[in-house]
């Protein structure tokens, strides 16, 4: 006996097939598989579960490649030139400036870069001997270097930098984002999340879907033949419809009596997304068609192990971008040092960290801009927080949240752009201070979407990704 429905209540797609007779829920099931490319390279159209959604207003992006740099990398060792630490190296920082507890507070004296700034490219910018192949890159690139984070500890920051709040739980912004736009394949997820081998302070909460449904969290896939375990079906396609099926009634009779609970829907979803992906994934990872000259591009030829497998996690980026993926992030490779995160041997963890991404993430901006691709696909470069300019002991740096560079290139950025100023030691911004509130205000502004009008009602209230805060970036935008 089927419960009262209210005739005023929307019918949802589930409850029409679990409600209608003649067979119909098989028929959609047939349909669903019916149209999957088996054995051919064509992109998929985007499904009923995950129609792409008009944004706000017209977007400049249509997907963001987001490289997570986890550690925090040390802004005057990279993107911001501070002559004045090599005039007075080895001095005391408390006769220079007020010095702020760290995170270890084992303060030492004002440590010089060991690398040499150039200015590179049209625009001249500044860019250290770590990042020789993104430095040919600059013009391509706007380069802020007035972001700041609320936190000074490594699991808090992450959780600020992926989700807008400091604390576990929060759904991530790849997830606002799929949930905002949908995604434009169906046989793909909208949200992936590409593993380099090291899982971030505070885990997978910081891709994970918060308070959104469970369709929305991240799919963490591998740069490898097989990125994905168990996608290689070990059964016949006849016996999987006919499971298929069999799950489809068994579904559709709870959720003709429980209703239409997310979770339910969200497995639902999760069913039939998993089957597409047998036949996508494996095409997906499959660089055979890829010239030798595009994977020299990316490094997979490179000496360091460490750069072949970044270089991977780039090319299979730039792939899911071209099958109309919305969101991708990449996690940093084992290069055998705690990630960015240089608390001692500076030198040593950040030139095997930076040569390990330098050349791939340089491969992947001329190749999406050869492919025309860096049109509307944003890339953002970003960890979660600074470096002090003074010695952690005697060759580390200590964590700084109150100034770091991060850059954006690609779709409506202002290429060659150098947006915000630190103090002479790098230490505090002094001009156009930015957050990661106004990051994400800024990379949903280019992907047409109001931050303030994305919202999600949780708690008896609308929540959104930028909270009360968050600003658009003007300054950085063509």
């Amino acid at each position: 006996m089927h419960k009262h429905r209210p005739s005023n209540k929307p019918m949802s797609r589930r409850e029409l097939l679990a409600t209608c007779g003649n067979g119909f829920g098989s028929v959609a099931l047939m349909g669903l598989l019916g149209s999957l490319p088996f054995g051919n390279k064509l992109m998929a159209t985007p499904s009923l579960v995950s129609d792409p959604r008009v944004p706000h207003f017209v977007p400049k992006a249509r997907s963001i490649i987001f490289l997570y740099m986890d550690g925090g990398i040390s802004q005057v060792d990279s993107f911001d030139p501070k002559p004045r630490l090599a005039k007075e190296n080895g001095q005391s920082p408390y006769d220079k400036f007020e010095v702020e507890t760290t995170q270890f507070n084992n303060i030492g004296k004002i440590l010089k870069s060991p690398w040499d700034f150039k200015q590179y490219g049209e625009s001249g910018m500044w860019v250290s001997d770590l990042f020789p192949h993104i430095a040919t890159c600059v013009d391509d690139i706007a380069m802020i270097r007035s972001m700041t984070s609320e936190f000074p500890e490594h699991t808090n920051a992450n959780y600020f930098l992926h989700t807008g709040s400091g604390i576990q739980g929060r759904p991530s912004m790849g997830a606002w984002v799929t949930y905002g736009l949908g995604s434009e394949n169906q046989n793909l997820p909208g949200y992936v999340v590409l593993d380099g081998g090291l899982t971030p302070p505070g885990g997978l909460d910081n891709f994970k879907n918060g308070f959104l449904p469970a369709t929305y969290q991240a799919s963490v896939l591998q740069p490898k033949e097989i990125p994905l375990a168990n996608v290689i079906p070990n059964e016949s396609q006849e016996a999987q419809l006919a499971k298929m099926k069999y799950l489809n009634r068994l579904d559709n009779n709870l959720l003709n009596k429980i209703g239409q609970p997310d979770q339910v829907e969200a497995a639902i979803n999760n069913y039939e997304l998993a089957y597409k992906m047998q036949s996508s994934v494996p095409e997906l990872s499959n660089f055979k068609d890829e010239s030798k000259i595009t994977k020299q591009l990316y490094g997979l030829e490179s000496d360091d192990p460490h750069c072949r497998h970044y270089g991977a996690q780039c090319l299979l980026a730039r792939r899911l971008v071209e099958r109309g993926v919305r969101f991708i992030e990449l996690t940093c490779p084992n290069t055998g040092h705690d990630r960015w995160d240089q608390h001692s041997n500076l030198k040593k963890g950040h030139e095997d960290n930076a040569h390990a991404v330098d050349q791939p993430i340089a491969g992947l901006l001329k190749d999406l801009k050869a492919r025309g691709l860096l049109e509307d696909t944003l890339v953002v470069f970003a960890g979660e927080f600074g470096r002090t300019p003074f010695a952690q002991g005697k060759d580390g740096r200590d964590h700084n949240p109150s100034a770091f560079s991060i850059w954006l290139a690609g779709a409506g950025i202002a290429a060659g752009t150098v947006y915000g100023r630190t103090d002479e030691y790098g230490y505090k911004v002094i001009e156009d201070k930015t957050s990661f509130h106004d990051l994400h205000a800024t990379m949903l502004h280019l992907l047409g979407m109001d931050h303030e009008r994305l919202t999600y009602r949780f708690s008896g209230r609308d929540i959104r990704l930028t909270d009360v805060h968050g600003r658009v970036i003007k300054g950085v935008l063509s």
